[in-house]
């Protein structure tokens, strides 16, 4: 990993995914993990104070960036519960079947490259009658910014860590298996119309 992807992006992303309407869509789902949490795509720790502390066991944190686990350390410091680093990407969760009570998946879809198997895992790891709690961005629904969304998207990944801004968020998460039980969505104020439609909700096993 070079020096843009450990160093910088790091910083940058830390910036974009804490800006006070992200935070907002954040604070919509994580108070809903409860028990033992898998949390795919940890980055710096920004769901941390969300968590409810009286519902929650642990978490287990999927990050395989060095550059984001750095970034976490200071806010891990204080945690109210035990938070254990898996570092490896969403492909590859080292967690036994049926291990996780809650499985939470915010700002990360866009950027897992093979995310039918990561949404695999996910759903083996998940423990019948668990939830998938998930707050992602993609594809909007209007035509015009669609168009943009195909337009933009190959550099836009080039440069934001693999960030795709047009994932059909819904469909890939119910074609891999699972039954979405409750979904929002809107355009999120304040950001790029091609980049700020919003998906979030949760889902269980089918």
């Amino acid at each position: 990993m070079g020096f843009y992807e450990n160093r910088i992006l790091p910083r940058v992303l830390d910036l974009a995914c804490g800006s006070g309407p992200i935070l907002k869509q954040r604070e919509k789902v994580v108070p809903f993990a409860e028990g033992r949490v898998l949390e795919v795509g940890m980055g710096s720790a920004l769901n941390l104070p969300f968590y409810d502390v009286d519902r929650v066991e642990m978490v287990w944190g999927l990050e395989p960036s060095e550059g984001m686990r750095r970034r976490a350390a200071p806010r891990l410091a204080n945690a109210p519960f035990p938070v254990e680093w898996l570092g490896l990407p969403g492909e590859e969760i080292p967690l036994d079947d049926d291990s996780a009570d809650t499985v939470l998946l915010t700002y990360t879809l866009c950027t897992i490259p093979d995310f039918a198997k990561a949404l695999a895992q996910m759903r083996r790891v998940l423990k019948p009658g668990g939830r998938l709690l998930f707050s992602e961005h993609g594809e909007a629904p209007d035509e015009d910014v669609r168009k943009w969304q195909e337009r933009i998207n190959p550099i836009w990944k080039r440069i934001a860590g693999g960030c795709n801004i047009n994932r059909r968020v819904p469909q890939l998460i119910e074609e891999s298996g699972f039954k979405i039980e409750d979904i929002d969505t809107m355009y999120l104020p304040g950001s790029p119309k091609f980049a700020a439609f919003q998906y979030w909700g949760s889902a269980t096993q089918r």
